[in-house]
């Protein structure tokens, strides 16, 4: 390979968005003990490719790994009769708010690799109608009472990711989500919401991803604006309350 091609392939594998290395920040907290939350705004098809090539990427090592999706638990029986060849994604009942095709698309590769020997489980942990209790506690109880030898990576929709929330006790009476139960329950919870500054490009941008620290005002910009602005809530003054990282979608010059 001449020096000119070895110098192409790099830059074409640092603008990839789905690039395997550039999950370590996030692959490397999946360990034994802690659950990992990648928070959404559903119907996205490049956050389920995020989430797969997470999988995927993690899987590598030959690893196991718990996978618990935002999907109403009475649905975990027809997700065993899919691993089972009995029955398919298109059975599942799935919420209209957040389904898509890429999310059974994901449900039907995740069963395919469990068949084919990933050391991989899949849970539903949403409540139905049914459930007296708040989605987020439920969906919290769920997580806590699973074994926790192989970590727990789940996905769930954004404001479900937040440890915490500066609630405006004025205006509202604020109830904790997912990562903040688990957080005060002494569970490692590891938190990486998504952020689209852009969802389409034009001909010569890509979208692509990156995750910005907890640490850095980026990350605390694009909390206070893009989350603050949902709830009744004052600003945060430290990403870290909230979040581990952001994972950050926005529109970069394409090569070629």
């Amino acid at each position: 390979m001449k020096w000119y091609h070895i110098i192409l392939y790099h830059l074409i594998l640092f603008q990839s968005p789905l690039l395997a290395g550039e999950y370590s920040p996030i692959t490397e907290q999946l360990k034994p003990n802690s659950i990992t939350i990648i928070g959404e705004i559903h119907q996205h098809p490049e956050s389920i490719k995020l989430f797969q090539e997470l999988i995927k990427s993690y899987l590598k090592n030959n690893s196991c790994l718990t996978v618990a999706l935002e999907i109403n638990n009475n649905q975990q029986p027809i997700i065993e009769k899919i691993m089972q060849g009995r029955a398919v994604a298109s059975d599942l009942k799935i919420s209209s708010v957040i389904d898509h095709a890429a999310l059974r698309n994901m449900i039907t590769d995740l069963i395919d690799q469990q068949r084919k020997g990933a050391c991989l489980n899949i849970l539903a942990i949403d409540a139905g109608d049914d459930v007296q209790m708040r989605r987020d506690e439920w969906m919290a109880l769920n997580l806590i009472n699973q074994p926790r030898e192989t970590p727990i990576l789940v996905l769930l929709g954004a404001l479900h990711s937040l440890k915490k929330v500066n609630w405006d006790l004025s205006m509202t009476k604020g109830f904790p989500f997912v990562a903040e139960i688990l957080s005060k329950q002494g569970v490692n919870v590891r938190s990486y919401p998504q952020v689209w500054l852009d969802s389409e490009c034009s001909n010569h941008k890509k979208l692509n991803y990156r995750v910005t620290s907890n640490q850095s005002n980026e990350s605390l910009k694009l909390l206070n604006n893009h989350f603050n602005s949902m709830l009744n809530s004052h600003n945060f003054s430290n990403a870290s309350e909230a979040v581990d990282g952001v994972i950050l979608w926005e529109c970069t010059n394409n090569l070629g």
